[in-house]
């Protein structure tokens, strides 16, 4: 699964369990076949808590030594999804809603991880968090958006699951795949 590169590119983040993935892959199909829209099947469906970065493949061991320290630090998480959010005009996303305990080990998580890159700030941490399960962006065009939206933006979506496992994805060139999972809690 690595890209034969002196450096990986990976990010981290929540996954929700099976049978919801099923569900929301399946609304990301959907955008795939009615809008062109087949980005976001290149991941599982998923929570970012922090985007994506390289670290180098030889320190990979590294890496996931400290993640799994660091998950055993946290608790479960317990996500709400409700319906639909825009980043308008290319990203439609299943709304996460806000919580403090997710914007706690966001928060955490950013912090860890900028310590090991050695970053004062990454860019991310300067912008909210904004929770979300994206859906369709990135080569959904403003045209597909404005036709895709008025269908999504009151279309009824309700799900909850508990986050029990922090996920580093890594990327082998063509998509996203689950690279380690992390259990929360000790």
């Amino acid at each position: 699964m690595l890209v034969d590169n002196p450096k990986q590119r990976l990010f981290l983040a929540l996954l929700p369990p099976p049978a919801l993935q099923e569900q929301v892959t399946a609304i990301k199909q959907q955008f795939a076949e009615q809008f062109a829209s087949q980005a976001a099947l290149r991941s599982p469906p998923h929570i970012t808590l922090v985007p994506p970065f390289e670290w180098p493949s030889s320190d990979l061991p590294a890496l996931t030594g400290s993640l799994e320290a660091f998950a055993r630090r946290q608790t479960p998480v317990s996500i709400q999804l409700s319906g639909f959010g825009a980043f308008a005009p290319r990203v439609i996303f299943i709304h996460v809603v806000p919580s403090p305990e997710l914007q706690r080990l966001q928060a955490q998580a950013h912090h860890h991880m900028g310590i090991l890159l050695n970053q004062k700030e990454t860019t991310a941490q300067a912008r909210p968090f904004v929770p979300h399960m994206t859906v369709a962006f990135r080569d959904l065009t403003p045209a597909h958006f404005r036709a895709a939206w008025p269908q999504f933006k009151t279309r009824f979506f309700q799900s909850s699951f508990t986050a029990s496992a922090l996920t580093l994805l890594l990327h082998d060139g063509k998509r996203w795949q689950v690279f380690a999972q992390f259990s929360m809690g000790e």
